[in-house]
């Protein structure tokens, strides 16, 4: 892997305040190539306008619901660069009506689609991505405090997001043998467009800021680091993990 330009693929660049961003900016500042996905044609022109910022790097419409999508889109990433040594899973999605109000009246349908969308992405995009790791790899997805503790409002995409962390454990171990590593990084709440669904994160935010040891809340650069981190050598020995990057907060009692 070493001897070769390193290629990562990721899902859930929506706009300059995606976490996807963040992280693509650090790896190819760091020399990686780079595939940008996004949704849809809605999302297409802002993520097509960011991606040219990365010389190298190329964008790709992927729908992580659609099985097909993501099969063609990996038969591309096969065509075009032949192997794979990263694939970052930044996306989550749960219907608005279940972010507010009590967890209790979370709907069936709401509770398949936060699942669908922001956890068996990660199993189907690694399945595909794994053939092309002939050499080993690595995957981050992104999780957040909400999956271990109740944060108000958080509701089902903080159950999602504790069955995310459990796929991370789970898919790590069986893809372990083929030094493929699959780590979470849960950070704290950032003003992304998904984030700004859920009608609590003005007090999120303020309360994180508030009780953290930094005194602060995260930047989307230091998420972005940490994933560089993870994807590079130094992450090496790491693997099944769940690395907390969020100013310390998840370490307080009160």
């Amino acid at each position: 892997m070493s001897d070769v330009q390193k290629t990562a693929v990721i899902f859930g660049l929506a706009n300059k305040r995606s976490i996807a961003w963040a992280i693509a900016q650090k790896l190819h500042a760091d020399g990686w190539q780079l595939a940008i996905t996004y949704q849809n044609e809605r999302l297409e022109q802002e993520a097509r306008d960011l991606i040219t910022e990365l010389p190298g790097s190329v964008g790709f419409m992927c729908d992580v619901a659609s099985d097909a999508q993501i099969a063609a889109l990996f038969d591309q990433l096969k065509s075009r660069y032949g192997t794979l040594q990263g694939l970052v899973h930044s996306v989550a999605y749960a219907l608005a009506d279940d972010l507010k109000g009590e967890f209790v009246n979370t709907s069936r349908e709401g509770f398949r689609i936060a699942h669908d969308i922001s956890v068996y992405s990660l199993v189907a995009a690694t399945r595909a991505a794994a053939p092309l790791m002939t050499e080993g790899g690595g995957v981050i997805t992104l999780s957040y405090f909400g999956a271990e503790k109740v944060v108000p409002k958080y509701n089902v995409m903080g159950v999602a997001k504790a069955a995310l962390e459990a796929t991370v454990r789970y898919l790590a171990s069986d893809l372990g043998p083929k030094n493929i590593r699959v780590n979470a990084i849960s950070a704290g709440p950032l003003k992304t467009l998904a984030a700004r669904g859920i009608s609590g994160l003005g007090d999120m935010l303020k309360g994180h800021a508030e009780r953290a040891p930094l005194r602060r809340n995260v930047e989307a650069g230091e998420v972005g680091a940490t994933a560089a981190f993870l994807l590079s050598s130094g992450g090496s020995g790491i693997t099944g993990e769940t690395i907390y990057v969020d100013c310390g907060y998840n370490i307080m009692g009160f």
